[in-house]
């Protein structure tokens, strides 16, 4: 503290209530090539109904990786994924299609900063573009309303001029001036000579104009409480010169008309709103054609414009904020006012003299569901930094087939990367090509020993013996998926039932789900060359499940680090004293502070054994290790040592017969 020169109390505080905190042990990580999701950026994904939701369904070209995750998450709940760039680019309006990967990619690159209306639009794709590439963004339209005489109800001229009346049942219908409609405009005629009120009051008779050729509409019944159209045609004849209100296509989707936001209209602007709706156009994100996705009523056209709540009621902002399909690329040419300052500016209309809206279908999005080497190793490295990212456990999904003559560079790959961050475990299986379809299984065990002969030797990987049949239910087929997920999977439900240092493998916790029958389901013969070979057989027992009868790590050398539960002890030993250690950097080197940092490891570790992670152990931080060079050279040393416990993988059970008169205590120790 610092000294006092005149007289008073100073009052100071001290913390030495540090602890060593938990640290994540069950969280997964895997590159999956998917049909829609943010690319080139970690997402964390907790069930598999929001893997479904944020990077769709599988299909024929990516089920061993989409199933590889789902399956992971069928026994714990955290697991972050990264889309990587392929070839695939987004949907949009007008010219090339461009990949826009994520939000961060489309602010620094293609569009306007959220909140500012500062940047400048890259406008090479037309006003909108699909928020996530592939070919799903085919499938929308957007369509954006910026005035009431448009919204409607508008009173227009029928004026019949091929018959004297359009009969009950007609499903085409004459009029004066065909451009004054659009298709998907909602008619609404009156009874007879009747003409219908302006008033919104519905008249029960709508028709969606669904073509236009010259003046003669092609119209269906329409139901606006469900949005759909309906069969049948007119529902009364309609007389010549009748009147008829039109309606934009989604005026039952909102309030009402818009004009000047009460924002603008405070600040002296005019008719600077707007309603926006992205719609399913062809039915290939939902299943309905034509089935509204999104409605943004009442945004705006200033940059500045706010809601009452005061957010940002720009409807760049908006969109960028709210919309999960579409990103604003560039205003319509016809809003020349669009992206400036409310205060005293009169904004642009689209269509108030011809009735028409902004209507924009986009197209051009792509799929690449094939993944290069390079690509795949590219995806994975979001993935290589301890220090942001927190991983425990890394999927490496399919890996490479035993024809490339490039080898197994994915299953490498995924290797280095935990072996190189010292702090997550990889997990690989066989390439499927290598068991799949083989029906042999001493052809299948020579496959899958050379496999993992090719692989390198670290801790920091698991090796499984291969997959497993399962239901698809997205498609109604079954597939054959790899069983690192699975594998990856059992670990993370230890942690949860158990501890890390508990093994995955065994009928107690190994337990494999959702295994119709496994490719390769090696005998007793065959597991000990897998076992020899660092891979840990997963079998089929009948009566018992599927089980993972293993718990090697990918380490050749002989030594406690090559089983499983002990490299994920020394992780977690690793991760929390080192998080704990952090907090006596820039401390003085003194008893002090090696007294403090004793006082927090030994009671964690004496926790460990408490929970039968390790057998003894001893934390040595004192004068011993920090010499005098150690602290002249601004060091700190403490040295752990831990004896871990040890998983049972043989039993050796031994029954001795005897005769009637012999005493146990005899032959005990024979």
């Amino acid at each position: 503290m610092a000294f006092q020169v005149s007289p008073g109390v100073s009052v100071t505080e001290k913390d030495l209530t540090n602890v060593v905190p938990a640290v994540s042990t069950s969280s997964g990580g895997i590159c999956l090539v998917a049909e829609k999701g943010p690319v080139g950026e970690i997402t964390s994904i907790s069930t598999e109904k929001q893997l479904v939701d944020v990077f769709g369904k599988p299909n024929a070209s990516n089920f061993e990786q989409w199933f590889t995750a789902a399956n992971f998450l069928g026994y714990g709940n955290n697991l972050k994924v990264v889309r990587p760039v392929t070839g695939m680019v987004n949907a949009g309006v007008s010219g090339t299609p461009i990949l826009i990967k994520n939000t961060t990619d489309y602010i620094d690159n293609y569009g306007h900063a959220p909140s500012t209306g500062t940047g400048t639009f890259s406008g090479a794709v037309g006003p909108w573009g699909a928020r996530e590439p592939g070919t799903l963004g085919n499938n929308l339209q957007v369509s954006v309303c910026s005035n009431s005489t448009a919204f409607g109800p508008h009173s227009m001229s029928g004026n019949l001029v091929d018959d004297a009346t359009a009969a009950i049942g007609d499903t085409s219908i004459s009029v004066d001036d065909g451009t004054l409609t659009q298709v998907g405009d909602i008619l609404e005629f009156g009874d007879a000579s009747n003409v219908p009120s302006t008033d919104g009051a519905p008249s029960g008779h709508y028709y969606k104009v669904t073509a236009i050729s010259t003046n003669l509409l092609t119209i269906a019944r329409f139901n606006p409480s469900t949005g759909k159209t309906e069969t049948g045609g007119l529902k009364h004849a309609v007389v010549d010169n009748a009147k008829f209100l039109r309606h934009w296509e989604y005026y039952f989707n909102f309030d009402n008309p818009p004009t000047t936001t009460d924002d603008t209209l405070a600040a002296s602007g005019s008719l600077d709103e707007m309603h926006i709706a992205v719609i399913d156009e062809d039915g290939g994100i939902t299943g309905t054609a034509g089935h509204i996705l999104e409605t943004f009523p009442g945004v705006s056209q200033a940059k500045d414009a706010k809601t009452s709540s005061g957010a940002s009621n720009y409807y760049v902002d908006v969109i960028y904020n709210q919309s999960a399909y579409v990103y604003v690329m560039d205003h319509e040419t016809t809003l020349a006012n669009a992206g400036s300052a409310k205060k005293g500016q009169t904004f642009d209309q689209q269509g108030a003299a011809t009735h028409t809206v902004f209507k924009n279908s986009l197209t051009g999005g792509t799929d690449d569901f094939t993944i290069t080497n390079a690509e795949f190793a590219t995806g994975y490295e979001f993935f290589a930094d301890a220090e942001t990212v927190d991983l425990a456990l890394l999927l490496c999904g399919p890996s490479t087939t035993s024809s490339d003559a490039t080898g197994d560079t994915k299953a490498t790959a995924v290797m280095d990367i935990a072996t190189a961050r010292k702090d997550c475990v990889a997990f690989i299986s066989p390439a499927n090509a290598d068991v799949v379809g083989v029906t042999n299984a001493v052809t299948q065990t020579q496959n899958v020993v050379a496999f993992a002969d090719g692989l390198p030797s670290t801790s920091y990987a698991v090796i499984d013996s291969g997959y497993k049949y399962q239901f698809d239910k997205y498609n109604d087929v079954y597939r054959w998926v790899p069983l690192n997920g699975d594998t990856a999977g059992l670990c993370a439900r230890t942690d949860s039932i158990a501890d890390p240092w508990f093994s995955p493998g065994g009928f107690n916790r190994g337990q494999v789900r959702g295994a119709v029958k496994l490719a390769y389901n090696p005998s007793q013969i065959q597991r000990d060359e897998l076992y020899k070979s660092r891979v840990n057989p997963v079998v089929t027992f009948p009566g018992q499940g599927t089980v993972l009868f293993g718990d090697k790590t990918a380490q050749s050398k002989p030594s406690a680090f090559d089983r499983i539960n002990v490299r994920r002890l020394f992780i977690v030993l690793e991760k929390t004293v080192s998080t704990a250690a952090k907090f006596q950097l820039f401390e003085f080197n003194d008893e002090f502070t090696r007294a403090n940092f004793r006082n927090i490891v030994e009671p964690f570790l004496r926790d460990v054994q408490g929970r039968r992670g390790i057998t003894d152990f001893a934390v040595v931080c004192d004068g011993s290790n920090n010499t005098a060079d150690v602290i002249d050279r601004n060091e700190f040393r403490a040295d752990i040592f831990v004896k871990p416990n040890r998983s049972i993988n043989f039993i050796q059970l031994n029954f001795v017969a005897t005769r009637s008169g012999v005493a146990f205590s005899e032959v005990a120790g024979a």
